[in-house]
């Protein structure tokens, strides 16, 4: 396929590299090649396939309206922009396109989310329970996106809202931790990126799949297919 990534940064790069690997011709346009979109014209979106978005929220959402007025299928794995999702979907579907995002492009991360589905019950008896994130100081938003999904599966499955503490340090790639605590016992998750690699290998796989497909779609939904 022909890929045009969305993003030089750490996860971006790693995005391109394995897409190379698994012998996709990829073009990469940085922040400072594209402000505002505005070089996504339909010269450069013609001969490309699917577009992968690595930026950053200030930057994810231009860059979907070019992609749709091209309509050109984009993977999107930037995070920060979800209180727009509705409008984006409404606007996918209107175009005819395809759509892939996730909060995490990470199959391991997508099975501690499953874990995390059947924990959550423990709000029910009697368990208190918080959400801990670390990431790199360098990350623009927080929460998390996936410390959002956790905070929101857990409402679904009980009912309680837990509270989100976020830390920005070093080079931290990403831990997320959920505790539920009673006086009898703790019930202790965690998942622990040892590199962005997951989440690129992920996104790599979710454009390969989105190829030829047109709807909106969430990552922790298709990942299975994979």
């Amino acid at each position: 396929m022909n890929l045009l990534l969305l993003g030089r940064g750490k996860t971006g790069s790693l995005v391109g590299q394995v897409a190379l690997g698994r012998h996709h011709r990829v073009r990469v346009l940085g922040g400072a090649d594209n402000p505002d979109g505005r070089a996504l014209t339909p010269d450069a979106l013609h001969a490309v396939d699917i577009v992968i978005d690595f930026t950053a929220p200030t930057a994810v959402l231009a860059n979907i309206d070019a992609c749709l007025r091209e309509k050109r299928n984009m993977v999107v794995g930037t995070t920060g922009w979800q209180a727009h999702v509705d409008a984006v979907r409404a606007r996918v579907e209107k175009a005819g396109t395809g759509f892939l995002h996730g909060a995490n492009f990470s199959i391991g991360v997508n099975l501690f989310l499953d874990a995390v589905r059947d924990a959550a019950e423990a709000a029910r008896h009697g368990y208190s329970g918080q959400i801990f994130e670390r990431h790199h100081q360098q990350k623009k938003d927080a929460p998390s996106g996936t410390a959002l999904v956790l905070q929101k599966i857990v409402k679904e499955k009980s009912g309680a809202e837990l509270e989100i503490t976020s830390f920005r340090e070093g080079d931290v790639v990403g831990l997320h931790e959920l505790i539920f605590d009673s006086p009898n016992d703790r019930i202790y998750l965690c998942h622990d990126a040892k590199s962005r690699r997951g989440y690129a290998e992920g996104a790599v796989l979710g454009a390969e799949w989105l190829s030829g497909r047109k709807g909106f779609f969430e990552f922790k939904d298709i990942w299975r297919e994979l």
